[in-house]
Parts: C-alpha cells; structure tokens; sequence
C-alpha cells in the first residue's frame, strides 16, 4: 500500500498546476441555481463536468430530472451520473460518491475582493471564487483522482459510481426521487456498498475530520392578523389589539436567553448521552478563541469547549429567523402591521420525530396565543422539514477513511457531527441501505455562501490526495463494522 500511495502522492503534486487550472475553468461559470437567467452557465457547467470526465474515460450520463416545481417554463439541471471505470470490476467494491456543480449568487457589489467568477490565488495560497470550496473543489477532486491514477500507472482500486447534481443551492429540486429510482434493483447506484460525500468542512483549520452526524431542521411559520389592513397608530393606536404585539409575546416565549427550548416535551424526546459519545469531545481539535472569533466576539451561552460542541452538534436548538409584514426600512414609520408572519426553526437530533415536534410546536404556540385573549387570528404551520442523521463512524468506511486521513495529513481525525442539514445525506442512506460518510476538503474559514468564499491551496491539493487514499483503504477495509 505505502509505496503505491507515495507515488500517487508525487503525482498529484506534480499535476497540482493542472488541477488549479481546471478549477479556474470551472469557477468561471456562473453556475447560480438561484437565477432564472443564469439556467444554462448552470447546464453549461454540468456538461463541463461531464466532458472532464469522459475524456478520462469514465462512462458519464447527463440525465433529465424534468420541470422546476412552480416555474414550469425551467427545465431543472441534469444530474449528472458517471461511472469509473466504465466498466464494473466485480472483484472491487463500489463506491458513490455525491456532490453538487451549482453555487449561490455573487456579484462584485456585494462586497467581494475579487471578481467571484475568476479564481483568484493569493500570496499565501488562499483561492477565492464562488464554488471554490462549496461544492466546485471538492467534485473536481474527484476528476482530479482518476487522471492521478492514470498519470501514475496505478490501478483504479474500486468502482466508482457519481452523481452530481445542479440544484443542491436550491433545495435539489427533483433529486430525492432521482435517487430512489436509480437505487432499486438494476438501476445505476445499485451495487453501491458505501457512500461519500464531500460538501462540508473542517470543524477548524488544521486537523481533518470525519462528519457523521447532522442535525435535522424544522421551520415554522407564525402567522397573526386582525385589522383588514394596515393601520395609522395615531388614530387606532390604543383602540386595535395589534398583530405585532400579540406575535413579539409569542415568539419571546419560545426560547430563554441561554437557548433554552420553552416548548414542553421537547427536551423529553431527544435521545439520553451515553458516556462513550460524551469521551468523543474531549480530543477534538476546538477552542473557545475559535468560536469566538468565527463570532467576533465573546457572545457564546457557554464557557467550555465539550458544552459548546454538544450544543451545536449534541442538542436542539431554536432560532428566531425574521418578521414578515413589519416596516423595517431605515428611519420611522408609524404603522401598525395587519398582519405579520413571524419565522422559526428548530434543529432536531436523535431521537426527534418530525411529527412528534410538530405536535408539541402546535400546541405550545397555540395555548401561548390562546393566554393572551387577544381577538386577533393565528396560524400556525410548518414550512419544511429535513430528518437529523447520524451513522456509525466504526463503520469500514470511516475507518478507512479515518487510515486515510493519518496517511495524507499524519494525523488522527476528529470523529464530528455538524449543526447543519445536508438532507441528500439522508436520501442516500435510505435509498441504499449503506453507510454515509461525510469527507470534507474545505475548511471552517472558507466563507462558503459568503463573500469572499476561498479554498486553501493545500486543503485542494492534499484533499485530492485524502479522496484517492481513502478508496485505496476502501479497497482493502475487512467488512466487519
């Protein structure tokens, strides 16, 4: 093994002008799911992609995923499906792997550096542009590990199955079933035994880590109305029960100032901590100064590491999102909303059923509206929902993937869980009945949807050697686990 990964190592360094180059490429294409307009920079990249790898001799796929819901006059992007090699070795296992070629909008004014459609590297190896690190880097390095392998004369050592999307910005419009589909018996993604996923990050800067739990996410709409429009508080102020005053009580009582959920029977559902999953936190490469700075100030509920992470990763959350019907423009305008929507969410973990929360929500916001006696309406409703995940990180897979890590970086990953949802996470899992293992390249500063988005040069680089390493440790991983 070592001396057949060293000479793929040397090889990936001696291409790494030309990996860099094929990011530029991609990075210049403006592919925003977002935009109407922007439809076919997405479709273009898409069939970039599908190009990079037929030309490696993969056997690629761009296929239709029909209409976009509710803009029927848009086709949605293709997903773009491969296999490498293109023909199956029954003797390997096969891995899928996932990601996704669209990217959230950018433009100059809102504040970037650079241009965010021309990748730009500075002095100290930081590469910025729009989908550099979310999600254009990490599909590359996929393209980038099979030319590896045939620049070094090294044999391919496991299947290959791809799926790369170009709506993930946008929801994965029309994805979910694609892979349901394509996962029954005889159909493309099959015979996969695993899958990988590389679109998230490095919980800091320095060590890497192996993601294999998210939370889940559930986001409520509150809406109150009473007036049949808006009204001049200096003429019914003091005369109209008002909408806002009635939605502000609401909302206040949902959550304390320490985060704490208000909402009975919530914490009742979450699943107990083991001491085993406790022990996981002491070791992971985190500060508080990390934390504080990613703030920009010292505004956090707890003091210690292990309670911040288990209250990012570990515990619900529920936040306050916004007030839909106010004034909120600069300066003052003394009206009184007819109607506000104000907008929640609450981020689940095991073992929170969607319908169990939404029961408890319900119940709680109505008797809270029910206490206030106000004449004024209320509904109450559930916006959409995404189910937490979490798999076993003694899984082959993450073993490998973790002999992988200490033969690239010469370290041990932190075995973590993110606060976040991939939902495509969960698909996958479902659909194939295999283990999920989340990968990622970038890390915690690569401002993804942000300005200024950027991906180290050495996280790009050594992130191509860590995917092909790891499905050389695939290859060869014993079953059990």
């Amino acid at each position: 093994m070592a001396p057949q990964l060293d000479t793929y190592y040397k090889t990936v360094d001696s291409l790494a002008e030309d990996f860099i180059e094929r990011l530029r490429k991609a990075v210049a294409i403006p592919s925003i799911s977002a935009e109407e307009a922007r439809r076919q920079d997405v479709v273009k990249m898409g069939l970039f992609l599908k190009g990079e790898l037929e030309a490696l001799g993969a056997h690629m796929e761009a296929r239709p995923l029909g209409k976009q819901p509710g803009k029927e006059h848009l086709e949605l992007p293709p997903a773009v499906i491969g296999r490498y090699p293109a023909k199956k070795d029954e003797s390997k296992r096969t891995i899928l792997v996932y990601g996704h070629y669209d990217v959230q909008p950018a433009d100059l004014s809102d504040g970037w550096a650079t241009d965010p459609f021309t990748l730009t590297v500075d002095d100290k190896g930081r590469m910025y542009g729009r989908g550099s690190t979310d999600d254009k880097g990490p599909v590359l390095g996929w393209v980038n590990v099979i030319q590896s392998h045939q620049k070094a004369g090294i044999e391919f050592p496991v299947n290959l199955l791809m799926c790369f999307e170009g709506m993930e910005e946008y929801g994965s419009e029309g994805l979910d079933d694609f892979i349901e589909a394509e996962c029954k018996p005889g159909k493309f993604f099959a015979d996969a035994d695993a899958v990988c996923i590389s679109d998230n990050y490095w919980l800091g800067t320095e060590k890497p880590c192996l993601t294999y739990g998210l939370r889940g996410c559930s986001y409520y709409s509150i809406e109150i109305s009473g007036p049949g429009q808006d009204l001049h508080s200096g003429v019914f102020g003091g005369t109209a029960q008002e909408p806002m005053t009635d939605l502000v009580r609401v909302m206040g009582s949902l959550v304390d100032t320490d985060g704490n959920i208000q909402i009975p029977g919530i914490k009742e559902l979450v699943a107990p901590l083991t001491k085993e999953e406790e022990s996981l936190y002491k070791d992971i490469a985190f500060t508080m100064d990390n934390l504080y700075e990613s703030l920009g100030s010292q505004t956090s509920i707890f003091p210690d590491k292990e309670r911040t992470l288990m209250g990012r990763w570990r515990f619900p959350s529920l936040s306050l999102h916004g007030v839909e019907g106010a004034f909120s423009q600069p300066g003052a305008k003394t009206v009184i909303p007819a109607k506000v929507i104000g907008k929640f969410s609450i981020r689940t973990v095991p073992d929170m059923q969607p319908d169990d929360v939404d029961a408890l929500v319900f119940k709680y916001v109505k008797q809270v509206f029910a206490d206030l006696k106000s004449k004024n309406k209320l509904n109450v409703h559930l916006q959409h929902s995404g189910k937490w995940w979490v798999a076993s990180p003694k899984h082959w897979n993450f073993t490998a993937a973790a002999k992988a890590v200490e033969s690239v970086f010469k370290v041990k990953p932190d075995l973590t869980r993110e606060g976040g949802s991939i939902p495509v996470t969960l698909t996958f899992e479902q659909a194939t009945g295999k283990n999920v293992l989340l990968l990622p390249m970038g890390s915690s500063t690569d401002a993804a949807h942000s300005i200024n988005e950027k991906l180290d040069r050495r996280n790009y680089i050594e992130g191509i050697k860590l995917l092909g390493a790891y499905l050389h440790y695939v290859a060869e991983e014993p079953t059990e686990g």
